[in-house]
């Protein structure tokens, strides 16, 4: 195996094997068993500060809230507000973890199209710094909700759909007017007048995010323009001004050596459209992925061989399936993987690595080729901080896998492994 190969940032090999930071990866595959998560605490501090310095060295006013949705450890969470970070959640239990890891309720914006009445109460009483808003009944609730709570300038920030392509899985774009998420011009400039009108709300910004997983700039840049003018519009029509816009999250990750776009190119374009119009706002970014997929990878066994004959498909088949790692069979994402120790034998063949579910869709990688492979060896299937463990079932009634954070020489167990028992807890003695 070539030592120039691509590996996500904190992983290289010394002495043929795989290292994270400054932990060998099979020492910690022999401690805590397979599969298992691990993240790299150093990498996830990197990629964060590597965002606030982009939109610095571009003199904007940025407040990063880290999409709790990617991955919702508390470990992670406290890693990131110690950092600096707020917390963009979808759910009252992404706000409840936020929280819990320390991050201030006024650091925080609640997304999502269907928030229910606990849901809005729960945030509410916890006076957070926005609600993101995506359709008219939606608003109707909350100004109901925080009437009755006896609230006044609740944060509420309007979600636009600026009805722009973006290059990505399908299941991933949300910025085009067939998704569900986000609100017409039209709407947002009526809606904007109502939440003028309301005495316990405050329309504090506009929102827009298109999609995850983009490996080019310009959506986002075009996008950002309509919202500008959106926003002069809505100011126009109010007689106030915005405090912020929130151009979301959505800077893709390397999940084979691709290169995604650096937070800084994407901060100087937003600032020349600004410059344009002649018009500064301070702005709120919601990123996920870019903060964490990089930094994540779940180590597996193999189990078994299978195939090998003229025409037949090699398969490899390891202990981690479907239920602990889901993007490969959800949207057909593809991971590198690799050895934990690089083998003696320069024979190459092509794998379909796949797990123990009982299901066909459950394959972690196709054509993956690897050298000298035999049953009891390791490998990591990189890439997998982001809607990895965030995804994980229990399908197949398979405990979810333990989670571990290493930070440079050390290493702590962050979330231990599922057992039988965790299985059934909330079903017995009812």
């Amino acid at each position: 195996m070539e030592k120039k190969e691509w590996l996500p940032p904190g992983f290289e090999y010394r002495a043929g094997e795989l290292w994270l930071e400054e932990v060998s990866l099979e020492s910690l595959a022999r401690k805590f068993g397979t599969p298992c998560y691990v993240y790299s605490a150093g990498a996830i501090r990197a990629a964060y500060r590597r965002y606030q310095a982009g939109f610095a060295g571009a003199s904007l006013d940025l407040s990063l809230c880290y999409a709790v949705k990617a991955n919702s450890n508390l470990e992670i969470l406290r890693l990131l507000g110690g950092a600096g970070a707020g917390a963009d959640v979808v759910s009252a239990g992404e706000l409840y973890r936020a929280i819990s890891a320390g991050i201030p309720a006024g650091k925080i914006v609640f997304a999502g199209v269907g928030k229910t009445q606990a849901e809005i109460d729960y945030a509410l009483e916890r006076n957070i710094r926005a609600f993101n808003l995506e359709s008219a009944g939606e608003l109707a609730l909350l100004d109901r909700r925080a009437q009755a709570l006896d609230k006044t300038g609740v944060g509420v920030s309007l979600r636009f759909n600026p009805d722009v392509e973006v290059h990505t899985h399908a299941y991933i774009t949300t910025g085009k007017k067939s998704n569900k998420f986000g609100l017409p011009a039209a709407t947002i400039r009526q809606l904007s007048q109502e939440i003028n009108r309301s005495p316990a709300l405050k329309l504090r910004g506009l929102q827009m995010h298109i999609g995850s997983q983009l490996l080019q700039i310009e959506p986002v840049v075009a996008a950002f323009e309509k919202l500008l003018d959106l926003a002069a519009e809505v100011e126009a029509l109010t007689g106030q001004a915005l405090e912020y816009l929130d151009i979301g999250g959505g800077l893709g990750a390397s999940y084979s050596g691709e290169i995604p776009p650096r937070p800084a190119d994407l901060a100087l374009a937003l600032a020349a459209a600004m410059a344009k119009r002649v018009v500064t706002y301070p702005l709120l970014a919601e990123p996920g992925r870019y903060l964490v997929a990089e930094a994540g990878s779940l180590l597996t066994e193999v189990l078994y061989l299978k195939g090998g004959d003229e025409g037949e498909t090699n398969f490899a088949i390891v202990d981690a399936g479907m239920n602990d790692l889901l993007r490969p069979a959800l949207y057909q994402a593809s991971h590198k993987i690799v050895p934990l120790k690089v083998p003696d034998s320069p024979d190459h063949r092509l794998y379909e690595v796949v797990g123990p579910v009982c299901e066909t869709g459950d394959w972690l990688g196709h054509g993956i080729s690897l050298a000298g492979l035999r049953g009891g060896e390791h490998l990591a299937i990189l890439s997998a901080g982001a809607y990895g463990f965030a995804m994980a079932s229990n399908y197949n009634s398979r405990p979810r896998p333990p989670e571990i954070l290493v930070d440079g020489p050390d290493c702590r167990l962050i979330r231990r492994r599922e057992t039988f028992e965790d299985l059934v807890a909330a079903e017995i003695n009812l």
